[in-house]
């Protein structure tokens, strides 16, 4: 009988082994990226597998057949080393053969065989690094996809409404769409892991091991600490500048994440929150002005609108989304007991710029790239060289102060080394998670645009509204949800306006300028609505949580997303003008309406709210959007009422919190 004092050598044995397999291939991973990123750029279809094969075997490796808590014995290892393989045969089969693949007129059986093997091998790695929940969605799409007379499963085309149904497409057709073009698991949201996501979730590796994340969390504190959830509102504000500048929501996480997120962790956010408020935070910064993701130049050349007036007018709608996702952050902090800090539990501002000042300086050099139009990748390459550079500065710096040796400097090398190693391993494990994720958003992707799912959605939603307005514009969102799995954000714009555009303004008699930005602001809602949700999955990478549960806090805390858009169509005034008087109005009662949601949304604002006080909002939040005056006045005065009732609420008794 094998005792536990028997098995525990061999399983450390075997524990190091695997972490020396681990480190090995995640720091081929980061310098493989490294060079694609600041060296020598890789066509998409030798960067995205090559990306996707290394990630396979770490996943494989870091994740075991039959879970973490149990030895991987024999079985374990046969299942785990077939599937390594086939990560290593995923990752150079399509650059190996490139030139076969691209000059073919029908696919090879071999490739369709590689096919079917890379889908199964990023399902399986699926499961074990995102979770169950991505599989089976992954797996759904399939299945659809195999549905029709011509397709094998064509038994399921029973199952489906009319406008659902399709011809089916037989396993060769599938297999290629998935794996030999650019709109399947090759597509556009592995392309985004594997590019600017990567680096820098490496970026945020570095600053951990250098000591920048700790100099950025001190200076933090020290800056509002003081605050409820300080961290979380300054990340907020970051977002909405930076992406006035960088007009991307991912690239928007992935620099101002790198920074915010360990922040609100460390305050007390829940890793998945912490994630989630930032891609919120981020995709906002894709309808801040002045760039607004590129939509605004598009914009102006559909509805012959001045460039400078759609700025203009994007201002307020953008501020209020910001302070939604602003005092819901806020409202999280209270809920869940967060207090600020007294001045002296706090570290001095001056204290901390003299220690860590050098760190600013990869800072400033991202965000001057950033503004210098460099691309993401690129930015982010730079700025892990800058945080090198500063480290490396400083590191000499005190070794030079303090009596240069020959040992103490073969000594400084040798622990640069090892940290710059450390940084690279760090940032391949943080990524596999996201990329899993990207790589099974990327069969939807396949699916949605072999089968033409979103053109059907689309006009299938805009028949079922009847002719009724809101219900068109719940359909353009879903719609808009369903285009952003296949398609950026820039892209599902364009397709959806020329859709949907001509119903919304000949039909329903929306505006032409307000019917763009209703769409355009639709258009953001795949970043942060799952199962595609690529700002919520990049907020995941820098998090360190399941990228689904992340997407759902991302969604939840960019809800004025929708809500804004409805605002502009039945209150013209906020984006058309009008007599101040009645500016003013509308402008008071969109705040008073996202104050009031928000509070409805959580169940608390200055204390707990009671389920009938949530209740009677809604209906007032209703009345408010409805178009017209009367009904305005009276959906302003109930949720002003439950309000000041909720304020004396708080004033006559302390505040009970409880965990968000």
């Amino acid at each position: 009988m094998v005792t536990e004092t028997d098995v525990k050598p061999a399983q450390r044995k075997e524990s190091a082994v695997v972490l020396r397999l681990i480190a090995v291939v995640g720091i081929a991973l980061s310098l493989f990226q490294l060079y694609a990123a600041g060296v020598q750029p890789l066509g998409l279809f030798f960067q995205r597998p090559i990306h996707l094969g290394f990630i396979l075997v770490l996943c494989f490796l870091i994740y075991p057949a039959f879970g973490p808590h149990r030895p991987r014995g024999v079985i374990g290892w046969l299942i785990d080393a077939t599937l390594i393989l086939c990560g290593i045969v995923v990752g150079f089969w399509v650059p190996w053969n490139i030139d076969v693949i691209s000059n073919a007129i029908f696919p090879r059986q071999i490739d369709v065989t590689i096919g079917v093997i890379t889908t199964l091998v990023v399902l399986e790695g699926a499961r074990r690094a995102v979770g169950l929940g991505m599989t089976i969605i992954g797996a759904f799409f399939l299945a659809y996809a195999f549905a029709g007379s011509r397709g094998e499963l064509p038994w399921l085309a029973d199952w489906m409404p009319g406008i659902l149904n399709h011809r089916g497409y037989p396993l060769e057709r599938v297999a290629s769409q998935m794996t030999l073009g650019a709109e399947g698991i090759f597509g556009i949201p592995l392309g985004v892991a594997a590019t600017f996501i990567f680096v820098f979730v490496l970026f945020g590796a570095f600053l951990e091991v250098t000591g920048a994340g700790k100099f950025f969390i001190d200076l933090a504190y020290a800056a509002t600490g003081r605050q409820r959830g300080g961290p979380a509102k300054a990340a907020v504000i970051a977002s909405a500048g930076m992406g006035s500048i960088s007009g991307s929501a991912i690239a928007n996480v992935v620099t101002t994440g790198a920074f915010t997120i360990p922040l609100m962790k460390r305050l007390g956010y829940r890793p998945a929150q912490a994630g989630g408020i930032e891609a919120a935070a981020s995709t906002g910064g894709q309808i801040m002005p002045p760039l607004m993701g590129a939509g605004a130049f598009l914009m102006s050349e559909f509805t012959r609108v001045p460039y400078v007036d759609i700025v203009l007018v994007s201002i307020f709608p953008a501020i209020l989304y910001f302070g939604a996702v602003y005092l819901l952050v806020h409202i999280a902090a209270v809920k869940q007991g967060m207090r600020g800090m007294s001045a002296e539990e706090l570290p001095s501002v001056r204290a901390v710029l003299a220690e860590g000042w050098h760190f600013l300086l990869p800072l400033v050099a991202l965000t001057w790239l950033l503004v210098a139009g460099y691309s993401p990748m690129r930015v982010g390459f730079y700025a892990i060289v800058a945080v090198l550079a500063a480290a490396a500065a400083r590191a000499i710096w005190f070794f030079m102060v303090n009596g240069p040796t020959y040992a103490g400097f073969v000594r400084l090398c040798r622990h640069g080394l090892s940290l710059t190693l450390e940084a690279l391993e760090l940032g391949a494990r943080n990524a596999v998670a996201v990329s899993m994720a990207c790589a099974v958003a990327g069969i939807i992707v396949g699916i949605v645009g072999l089968t033409g799912l979103g053109l059907k959605f689309s006009a299938m939603m805009l028949a079922f509204s009847g002719g009724n307005l809101f219900l068109a514009l719940i359909i353009v969102i879903i719609a808009s949800l369903v285009l952003g799995m296949g398609l950026p954000v820039t892209a599902a714009y364009i397709v959806l306006i020329i859709l949907v555009g001509p119903a919304l303004t000949e039909e329903f008699g929306v505006p032409l300028l307000i019917a763009h930005l209703v769409v355009f602001w639709y258009s953001q809602d795949s970043n942060v609505t799952p199962p595609v949700a690529l700002a919520g999955f990049a907020g995941a990478a820098i998090a360190g949580s399941k990228p689904l549960e992340t997407s759902l806090q991302a969604w939840k805390f960019a809800k004025g997303l929708y809500l804004i858009p409805l605002f502009m169509v039945f209150n013209e005034s906020i984006i058309l003008g009008g007599p101040l008087p009645l500016v003013l109005w509308n402008g008071a009662i969109a705040i008073l309406a996202i104050v009031a949601f928000a509070a409805a949304l959580e169940g608390f604002l200055w204390a707990p709210m009671p389920t009938w006080q949530r209740a009677i909002l809604i209906p007032g939040v209703v009345g408010i959007f409805w178009p017209d005056l009367a009904m305005e006045i009276a959906g302003s005065a109930v949720l002003m009422a439950v309000l000041i009732f909720n304020w004396a609420a708080r004033r006559s008794a302390p505040i009970a919190t409880a965990e968000s």
